[in-house]
C-alpha cells in the first residue's frame, strides 16, 4: 500500500471540494474499539480517515469499488489505498481472501508486484473486479490502520502516550503525508515531532492547521478541510482527557 503524498493525484481526487467527516463523540485511549497490545488510533479517528478517503458509500460505490491506477510509481489501488504493487502474493491473499470471492483475489493477484507503467498496462485486465466498501474498509481496520500505526510511532517518538484521538490525528497525517522530515514542506511534521517529544501535545494543532499553505489552490480546498478536522479532533482528545 502506499502513502499519499503531497499534491498526490489520488488523494486530491478523493478530497477535493468535499466537507470533512461528521463528527462523532470523543474518545479516549480506554475506547473499547481498539485492539488491545499497545497504542492505536481511536474509533473516531480511523472514522475519520475512512471519510476523508471516499467521502461516502455511495462516493465509492461510484468511483472506488473497481481498481484504479492513480500513476506515477504507483501499482492498481484497490479498496481503500490498498496499493497492490507494494505487497508480496501471499500477503495478498492473506489480507482478502477471506473478505473476496476467490475468483477475484485470483483476478487481482495477477497484477500484485507490478507498478508505474507496468500496472497501468495492467489496469484493463483487472478492471471489471468489485471491492465492496465493507470488505475495503475491513482490510483497511486489519491491515491498513496497524500498518500506520507502526510508521507513525516511528515517525513521532513518545506519541504513543497520547490521548487516542490524539494518536489518531497522527495516523492520519502520517497515512496521507507519509512520514519524510526533510525539506520546507515538512516543517510542520518536524514541528509536531519536537512538540511531542517536549511533552506539549497542545502546540500539535497549530501546526497542523499551518500545514493548509500548502495547498493554497480553490481545487485543494479538501486537503486543507482535511487539517481543519485534524486540528480540531486533537484538541478534542485533549480536553478529553483533561490535557
Amino acid at each position: 500500500m502506499t502513502t499519499a503524498d503531497d499534491l498526490n493525484a489520488r488523494e486530491l481526487a478523493r478530497v477535493s471540494g468535499t466537507a470533512a467527516p461528521a463528527a462523532a463523540p470523543p474518545t479516549t485511549a480506554a475506547d473499547p474499539a481498539q485492539p488491545p497490545g499497545g497504542p492505536a488510533p481511536s474509533e473516531r479517528a480511523i472514522q475519520a480517515i475512512i471519510g476523508f478517503e471516499v467521502t461516502s458509500p455511495a462516493y465509492y460505490q461510484a468511483h472506488y469499488q473497481h481498481p484504479k491506477c492513480p500513476g506515477g510509481a504507483s501499482g492498481v489501488t484497490v479498496g481503500i489505498g490498498y496499493d497492490l504493487g507494494t505487497v508480496f502474493p501471499a500477503q495478498f491473499r492473506a489480507d482478502w481472501s477471506d473478505v473476496l470471492p476467490t475468483a477475484t483475489v485470483d483476478l487481482l493477484a495477477k497484477v500484485v508486484g507490478k507498478s508505474g507503467a507496468a500496472a497501468q498496462a495492467a489496469l484493463p485486465s483487472v478492471a471489471a473486479a468489485v471491492v465492496p466498501l465493507d470488505a475495503a474498509m475491513a482490510v483497511f481496520r486489519k491491515r491498513t490502520v496497524p500498518e500506520f500505526t507502526r510508521q507513525t510511532l516511528a515517525a513521532f517518538p513518545g506519541c504513543g502516550a497520547l490521548p487516542a484521538d490524539c494518536f489518531g490525528v497522527l495516523v492520519s497525517l502520517v497515512y496521507n503525508r507519509g512520514t519524510s522530515m526533510t525539506g520546507d514542506r515538512r516543517s510542520e511534521m518536524r514541528a509536531i515531532r519536537s512538540a511531542i517529544a517536549a511533552g506539549r501535545p497542545q502546540d500539535v494543532p497549530a501546526q497542523v492547521r499551518a500545514m493548509k499553505r500548502l495547498w493554497p489552490g480553490a481545487n485543494e480546498r479538501g486537503l486543507r478541510d482535511r487539517r481543519e478536522a485534524e486540528a480540531q479532533l486533537f484538541e478534542d482528545g485533549l480536553r478529553a482527557a483533561g490535557a
